[in-house]
């Protein structure tokens, strides 16, 4: 068996790669380098030019001539690398008969916890998506931005003060609306200072958040460090690290105790297992990054049933206020994958990561792509949205 042909393959806001074997067996990836889509479908065509020919079972071989062999990475690359190395692992799943999991070392769970998106442009909306997410049966909510979903329309300007404040009461808000049955899970989306993140966790300690994403700026780890040794809340990050040594390097100064591998952009299901055993070590927990299809999905949901330290899945389920349709991101493009029941979702037993897209999705979806903008602050710079 050997690798036919390699594409980038867009489909409305998410790129795949798509890797076909020369007995006919299809794989499927996904990149998540989001806004550099673009880059990351070329780096894609360029890795092809030395995986065409090769067997696509050899995976730790590619995954280790891909990023060495010019020692160049970023989001961009670490996309490319990351589509490609899922659509090896559906591939050798689907040569096999197995779920990947069963070539991880098998299960040790047979369904995972999920947290739903739970956004907000307003406090009153913010309690109102509550409501709807605990009725469907989500015991954990995610996405929870208490700085609020606002838009880049409008300049952001708010003193100390207000802006820890009015958070803190938000926060307050939905731990009184959803009860102790459901989990908060925070997202700041690097919206404050490291004094600012340290303030905000003392003040929602006692609504019992089960961590907060991205307090401050995930590019240094020893500032986050520095915000985990004085925060009383766990903090999770992860997300935008786009290679191993960087989980490494956080998980050595103790600055998280949830890593959030995106392993559409750190280096596919082959790196997720590896920072996994990383944060077993460290005795830290695993929240894998999932913004993106039901192909970045299935992936997480592989790795979830093979890792002893998982915590829970992100599970995005999209509303009409946000993104136009209420359901699952990219239950349009992809399909495969069981619904969730009381907030669990099972893992599917397919070959391969068992999910697929129909050959008529790519005609009627055509790829989007993503402008460059971000929200003005009242001065006239810049602010984290």
């Amino acid at each position: 068996m050997k690798i036919a042909s390699v594409e980038p393959l867009f489909v409305d806001k998410f790129l795949f790669a798509k890797i076909t074997t020369s007995d006919g067996i299809v794989g499927l990836g996904e990149s998540g380098a989001w806004g550099h889509l673009e880059a990351s479908a070329e780096a894609i065509r360029k890795f092809a030019e030395y995986l065409v020919g090769k067997d696509p079972r050899q995976i730790e071989h590619h995954w280790n001539v891909m990023y060495r062999f010019q020692q160049f990475s970023g989001a961009a690359i670490g996309g490319a690398i990351s589509a490609i190395d899922v659509a090896l692992w559906d591939i050798k799943g689907k040569h096999h008969g197995v779920p990947v999991y069963e070539m991880l070392g098998g299960a040790v769970r047979d369904k995972v916890r999920l947290y739903s998106h739970c956004k907000g442009k307003t406090p009153e909306h913010l309690l109102e998506r509550a409501g709807i997410l605990k009725g469907m049966g989500f015991n954990a909510l995610g996405y929870l931005n208490p700085l609020l979903e606002e838009g880049n329309a409008k300049p952001w300007f708010k003193t100390h003060a207000d802006k820890i404040g009015d958070a803190t009461q938000n926060i307050a808000a939905v731990r009184h609306a959803v009860g102790s049955s459901v989990d908060i899970c925070i997202e700041l989306h690097n919206r404050m200072s490291p004094a600012e993140a340290i303030t905000f966790g003392h003040m929602i300690r006692e609504y019992l958040p089960m961590y907060i994403e991205d307090p401050i700026r995930p590019g240094n780890p020893d500032a986050m460090a520095w915000v985990a040794d004085h925060m009383p809340v766990p903090i999770a990050t992860g997300e935008r690290f786009t290679n191993l040594q960087q989980f490494q390097t956080l998980l050595a100064r103790r600055g998280a105790e949830f890593v959030r591998p995106c392993i559409s952009v750190c280096g596919g299901i082959t790196a997720g297992k590896k920072i996994a055993a990383l944060a077993e070590a460290c005795d830290a927990q695993v929240v894998f990054h999932n913004p993106l299809s039901p192909v970045n999905l299935a992936a997480c949901l592989q790795l979830d049933a093979a890792i002893p330290n998982f915590a829970i899945q992100e599970y995005v389920y999209e509303s009409v206020d946000y993104e136009g349709r209420d359901g699952l991101r990219g239950a349009n493009v992809v399909e495969g994958l069981a619904a969730p029941e009381h907030g669990f979702l099972a893992i599917p037993q397919a070959p391969g990561l068992g999910v697929f897209i129909p050959e008529d999705v790519p005609g009627r979806f055509p790829g989007k792509s993503l402008s460059v903008a971000m929200r003005a602050h009242v001065d006239g710079s810049m602010v984290d949205q």
